[in-house]
């Protein structure tokens, strides 16, 4: 040490030199980062003007993704899975073989854990299939971490202030991140209801064919609808549902009263900080009822509903992957939207929910047919509208019909597709992201004006008309909507997973 210590005292310039270049190394370190994909700016942030910026001590939830390994693999297994001819057909993964197989690397993993520990940030939870870390931290971290800025806007079509980035977040280089997602909160999760009718008004035009108040659809309506003389109840069957809100369990408890059910079990699973208790916005906590009613009348004997709850906050990725890496429910079903368009970490999501034999629905929206094009103004891939994922190829999206029946109780008779006086009706189109999967290639799709390039939407369809529900703590009303459908053919899936 003597020796080494005397040898820089005579050669400072040398000692200098080498602290230089370290100096060097480390700013070149420092500078290899790249910034994400699109998709964390709103669009609409670069036609605004900030109003101001976030305070600094915010609190944020944010949900970092990170990519799948051996993703072809995982596609070729896909396609075996279900492929008839396939000696892999329907030999589901459980979820630890889906991780040792295609998760990202343990390493990968803590590395991204030591970055966001480093930047100040704490992580919220940790993912066993490892697609996701969920972590929270203040503004000034969150910017210190991701090198953006966060500033307020003025929403263009909303009476509030929303936040953003102002550049796409930046992260190392070596670091396996796919996208962030929590740095905006542009448009939050929406219910696809499209309008409720209180139970002392008259129904709108159409169907009263059913046995609740006003001819509205309730209950055994559409078991003697769609599955008359069928026994199935989804005995031995689990139901999941997306949710962004809370319900009232005497709401359930009364529905079940009034149809003449059995009561269902009810499990909630809260998620992203939230305690559950309804919001107070009536067209959230009737979402979250509809969902649970429309399940236990399809399938009034199923062992349990899981209702998947973060609040209208919350984080989609969160859900979904919780979904996935719980196991338990083979039919999922989500009847709410969100904006930011296609999502990588989302579809990674869905695959897994494939390999792992979940269908997952999703209501195909309300808005009418969506316009091509990814930035069109009714796009189904424009992020700026709440519409994702109802083109995801990954799992199964429903429409909506109007359902005429021979009266309360009664046998199916017609059906068509939903489109209300004065409404929009049934969301359906075709993607401008996706294209065209397997099992929509080798069909004529001249008729219905469906696109030979990109994925066509709805794969479905059920009733999405004169719907009777009770929520919001007593209140009875009738609803439309592509969100009854998606939870009635998770319900009918449930039967036909009892019977296999």
């Amino acid at each position: 040490m003597d020796t080494d210590s005397h040898g820089c005292g005579n050669s400072y310039h040398s000692c200098l030199c080498i602290l230089l270049l370290l100096v060097v190394v480390f700013s070149s370190m420092a500078a290899e980062e790249k910034r994400l994909s699109r998709g964390h700016v709103p669009p609409a942030v670069k036609h605004l003007q900030p109003a101001g910026a976030l305070p600094p001590d915010r609190q944020l939830n944010l949900a970092i993704g990170l990519p799948l390994r051996n993703r072809a693999g995982l596609t070729n297994l896909l396609a075996a899975i279900y492929d008839p001819a396939s000696p892999n057909y329907r030999r589901f993964l459980t979820p630890q073989e889906f991780a040792a197989r295609f998760a990202p690397t343990e390493a990968e993993y803590r590395a991204v854990g030591a970055f966001v520990r480093a930047a100040g940030l704490s992580v919220r939870s940790e993912h066993s299939n490892r697609l996701l870390l969920s972590v929270s931290g203040t503004v000034a971290d969150v910017e210190k971490a991701f090198h953006v800025t966060l500033r307020t806007y003025r929403h263009p079509d909303e009476k509030r202030e929303f936040f953003a980035p102002d550049v796409e977040p930046a992260v190392p280089e070596n670091l396996s991140i796919a996208d962030v997602c929590g740095l905006d909160n542009f448009r939050s999760p929406r219910p696809r209801i499209r309008q409720i009718v209180q139970s002392t008004q008259s129904p709108p035009a159409g169907p009263r064919s059913g046995s609740a108040p006003g001819g509205r659809y309730c209950g055994f309506d559409f078991r003697a609808a769609y599955v008359p003389g069928v026994s199935l109840s989804g005995s031995g069957q689990v139901v999941g549902l997306v949710q962004f809100d809370g319900f009232y369990a005497t709401d359930i408890a009364a529905y079940e009263v009034q149809a003449g059910l059995s009561n269902v079990t009810l499990q909630t699973v809260l998620l992203d900080g939230f305690d559950g208790i309804p919001t107070g916005t009536n067209i959230n906590n009737g979402e979250v009822s509809l969902d649970i009613e429309m399940v236990i009348s399809m399938a009034p004997g199923l062992d349990k509903v899981i209702v998947y709850e973060a609040g209208p906050d919350g984080i989609p990725n969160d859900v979904l992957n919780r979904m996935a890496t719980d196991n338990t429910a083979r039919q999922l079903s989500c009847s709410w939207g969100w904006s930011g368009g296609p999502s990588e970490t989302t579809d990674q999501i869905f695959q897994q929910m494939a390999a792992q034999g979940q269908s997952f629905f999703c209501a195909s929206g309300d808005d009418g047919a969506y316009t091509s094009g990814v930035d069109s103004v009714n796009g189904v891939d424009n992020p700026l509208l709440a519409n994702a994922p109802a083109d995801s190829p990954y799992i199964t999206v429903v429409g909506g019909t109007t359902l005429n029946t021979s009266g309360p109780g009664g046998t199916w008779i017609s059906e068509t597709v939903w489109k209300p006086g004065g409404g929009a009706g049934s969301g359906g189109g075709s993607s401008s992201h996706y294209a065209l999967p397997a099992w929509q290639q080798g069909i004529s799709l001249s008729a219905n004006g469906g696109s030979t390039m990109f994925r066509n939407i709805p794969d479905v369809a059920m009733t999405s008309d004169n719907v009777f529900v009770i929520y919001g703590n007593g209140t009875a009303a009738g609803f439309v909507g592509t969100s009854c459908a998606a939870p009635l053919w998770a319900a009918f899936t449930a039967l036909v997973n009892e019977q296999a």
